[in-house]
């Protein structure tokens, strides 16, 4: 119960003050001139202005409410190395038993994990959030103080809240605990293939580390390969060059070995994922007679600022006589030799666009262009009417790499071209929309195939577009010459661009083209399992974890020639897949978990929170600390003792509320003052 004086003016306190300014000026008047009953002339005017302010005595029935202690455990991944999960684990049930103890005072326990963000990515102890939350859910003015069980290695203490009570922070681990740790910096997302790029390693030890160590080994493997081992110092900024074998997703382990006595191997290893592209696509032209659709593939090639096109064409044939003088028609001979022979590896992709023998290009160049495909080139022929006559490129030592032969038929026609069974599976053709209201093509070369996979049909069902592999090379054969008909737009067109940038591009062999393919997609500890195939079935994909543990994965086909599943992985790290001859490695989790970025228990990355309500670091490996009552404001911790501060928090049940004298005893009381001056002047 609590009791107190509280006034309720009759009116407001600007009036009462003037009036109050009146009644002192009579006084003094009074006094200066001598009258004997100023002072109780006085001390009617304070009763009176007295009783204009209302004054009434307040009473209330409280109850009081018991101080909170926040302990907040935490439970992320580096807390499981070495006894820290026992240590707090013990600490917080020492704690929650005395604390519970403590007359009018109860515990709120939080526990806090490993932070993931919206995306899946890693966020590290987001302590202070969790302690935010707790904290606008709690009411502040019974807030004693916060005790944090934790090895202080926080990544959000930059966003701590403002604190109503000293936090103080128990920290878990040992005094002699230290760890070696692989890191990696400057590594592009993007690297030309077959140019190295540098990556930044360094090694460092923390903690209390044993001295001598001056080198440490680390092992790199590209794509799951033999991993090569370089020594790098202790505590040194290295650059290491790696080298891309192949476009698409490159997969870098970098691991060194783990120490006997360091707090864990968790950090010893990192995956870095490193997309590999070619510098600059060479592309050969090889041009015959102009048509309406010459333009296709040099407007095609033109648009791609990374494509260097080297265009060779025939504008005046050998065999035409108009009398014009040699000497006016060229400046320069054309380098056909360097082409054909002595720089023809130098190109990515070679394309023959109704191109027939003339008699300028030697049998020993496309000889040399048939070597140029079987030892990995890329060679693409457009034909025209020309394919099927008597000097047919087909004719040519080339011809032995072509996937079909012409059979000397031309069919002059509308047809509209359509995918194939098998087309429907292959990346290429896949998924091209508009089948079947593509506009009409008007000439089809009959062919008759040899080898390779038929992907498009055109007129009687015969083959349009067939692909092959020749040893370690691509060829592909569009046979016919109307594809410019989708770009002009006739009779609705079609999908011209897209279908002539992927028959390029899988020429080329890029990754995401491939018809046969293992690949995964990872997002967090998540990966998706694609396989992609012309057959009718695939087997189960067999998964390795970073451990050596396998698990079969059975994928269900969602599209024609495309099997997935969903694989959830325990570690972090890299996995392994295979099925049959498909192989693939890809990483799971954060390249560099913010859990192991740090290990050593440490309070100074809460330091800056701590000291403003002069909180305290204790170690638990010394024994857990008493618990006092300290003032607010004062030292919260000391040697072996920390401190809460008693709120006195409560509620009024019960208010009640009385006037000092009712009002007319203060007129009456009013009336008797001034009675009484006007006596003692009068007697005067």
């Amino acid at each position: 119960m609590n009791g107190s004086v509280h006034f309720d003016p009759l009116l407001p306190w600007p009036v009462i003050a003037v009036l109050g300014v009146i009644a002192l000026g009579a006084v003094l008047f009074a006094l200066w001139r001598g009258l004997s009953g100023w002072a109780w002339r006085g001390l009617a005017t304070i009763a009176l202005l007295g009783a204009l302010a209302g004054p009434s005595w307040r009473s209330e029935d409280r109850r009081p409410l018991p101080d909170i202690v926040v302990m907040i455990e935490d439970k992320s991944a580096s807390q499981g190395l070495s006894d820290r999960s026992e240590q707090t684990g013990a600490a917080a049930q020492e704690l929650a038993e005395r604390i519970e103890a403590r007359p009018d005072t109860e515990l709120r326990r939080i526990t806090v994990g490993d932070g993931d963000g919206e995306q899946g990515e890693d966020e590290g102890t987001l302590l202070m959030g969790a302690l935010a939350q707790a904290l606008a859910e709690l009411p502040r003015g019974r807030i004693a103080g916060i005790i944090a069980l934790s090895d202080g290695q926080v990544h959000d203490a930059d966003r701590a809240p403002p604190l109503p009570a000293p936090l103080h922070l128990l920290l878990t681990g040992h005094a002699d605990d230290w760890d070696r740790r692989l890191a990696v910096s400057d590594t592009p997302s993007f690297a030309i293939i077959g140019e190295p790029v540098r990556m930044r390693l360094r090694v460092e030890d923390s903690g209390a580390a044993p001295e001598g160590a001056g080198s440490a080994p680390v092992d790199i493997s590209l794509n799951g390969g033999e991993p090569r081992r370089f020594n790098l110092p202790v505590g040194e900024d290295i650059e290491v060059p790696v080298t891309l074998a192949r476009g698409g997703r490159n997969v870098i382990e970098l691991r060194t070995p783990e120490v006997p006595g360091e707090l864990t191997a968790r950090n010893n290893t990192r995956i870095v994922q490193i997309n590999g592209v070619r510098d600059r696509l060479r592309v050969l032209l090889v041009s015959g007679e102009p048509h309406a659709g010459g333009r296709t593939w040099r407007n095609l090639l033109k648009s791609d600022s990374s494509v260097d096109l080297v265009h060779f064409t025939i504008l005046r044939p050998p065999d035409k006589h108009d009398g014009v003088p040699v000497e006016e028609l060229s400046l320069i001979a054309f380098p056909t030799y360097e082409l054909f022979m002595e720089k023809i590896d130098d190109f990515d992709l070679i394309i023959f666009d109704r191109y027939k023998r003339r008699g300028i290009l030697p049998p020993a160049y496309f000889a040399n262009v048939a070597n140029y495909a079987r030892n990995g080139g890329a060679v693409l022929v457009a034909a025209g009417p020309e394919f099927a006559g008597p000097d047919s490129i087909w004719r040519s030592p080339l011809g032995a790499v072509l996937p079909a032969g012409p059979t000397a038929r031309v069919i002059e026609r509308s047809f509209r071209p359509a995918i194939s069974d098998t087309g429907a599976r292959h990346p290429v053709t896949e998924g091209l929309e508009g089948a079947g209201t593509w506009g009409p093509w008007l000439r089809q070369i009959e062919v008759s195939p040899d080898s390779g996979e038929v992907l498009m049909e055109g007129a009687n069902d015969l083959p349009l577009l067939v692909l092959d592999r020749v040893e370690d090379g691509r060829v592909a054969l569009l046979a016919s010459d109307q594809a410019w008909l989708w770009g002009r737009g006739y009779k609705g067109g079609g999908p011209q661009l897209d279908l002539l940038r992927r028959l390029a591009h899988w020429l080329m062999k890029e990754p995401e083209l491939e018809e046969e393919a293992l690949t995964a997609q990872a997002t967090g500890q998540h990966m998706r399992i694609t396989r992609r195939t012309l057959g009718d079935g695939v087997g189960a994909v067999t998964v390795t974890a970073p451990g050596g543990e396998s698990a079969q994965v059975t994928l269900e086909q969602v599209a024609p020639g495309r099997f997935e599943a969903d694989y959830e992985g325990a570690e972090i790290g890299l996995y392994r897949l295979r099925e049959g001859e498909q192989e693939a490695v890809i990483g799971l989790g954060p390249e560099a978990p913010k859990e192991f970025e740090q290990t050593i228990a440490t309070g100074e990355v809460l330091d800056p929170v701590i000291a403003p309500m002069r909180g305290g670091i204790l170690r638990l490996e010394d024994g857990l600390p008493r618990i006092r009552d300290v003032r607010e404001g004062a030292a919260a911790a000391g040697r072996g003792w920390i401190g809460l501060t008693p709120r006195g928090a409560y509620e009024t049940t019960e208010l009640r509320q009385h006037p000092l004298l009712p009002p007319w005893a203060m007129l009456l009381l009013a009336g008797g003052l001034i009675l009484a001056g006007w006596l003692r002047e009068g007697r005067r």
